[in-house]
């Protein structure tokens, strides 16, 4: 009986490590995608957790990841280094816990546009430099790790 215990516990341990990407998580309380969306001055340099189904997933190197709250629709871009955490194409459309700093990001319109250019390009579409009229402030969350469930 405890080998039987032993074999289910170690196999339950290895089935959730598959899905671990990155650092463990380490909070224990996650934040709502709807409040970080909200309110995200209050959160800027502060490590959150947060829990959503994945909507996108970087085409190229799986550098990032947006999650979407099913309730509220409220939203989130999980950005890593490349080729740190590589979040799996097949993860659209299964729900995700991921944890990192969240950063302000301010972008001149120079800049703007070339991270605009750069993800239409990912997404193979066209792209109008003039669909940006000035610079953007966005928020992300830099992330450390994350579990698809």
């Amino acid at each position: 009986m405890r080998i039987l215990i032993t074999s289910i516990v170690a196999a339950a341990l290895v089935f959730a490590a598959g899905n671990q990407l990155g650092k463990p998580l380490t909070l224990k309380s996650q934040t709502p995608i709807a409040e970080l969306s909200a309110k995200p001055a209050g959160f800027v340099g502060k490590t959150v957790q947060v829990k959503g189904k994945v909507s996108e997933v970087c085409e190229n190197m799986g550098c990032w990841m947006r999650l979407v709250d099913p309730a509220t629709k409220a939203a989130v871009k999980i950005k890593v280094k490349d080729g740190e955490i590589v979040f799996p194409k097949d993860s659209i459309g299964k729900m995700a816990v991921a944890e990192g700093k969240f950063a302000k990001i301010e972008m001149t319109k120079e800049q703007a546009i070339e991270q605009a250019k750069h993800e239409a390009e990912e997404k193979k579409k066209k792209f109008d430099p003039a669909s940006v009229t000035g610079p953007v402030t966005t928020y992300q969350i830099q992330g450390t790790g994350a579990v698809i469930e």
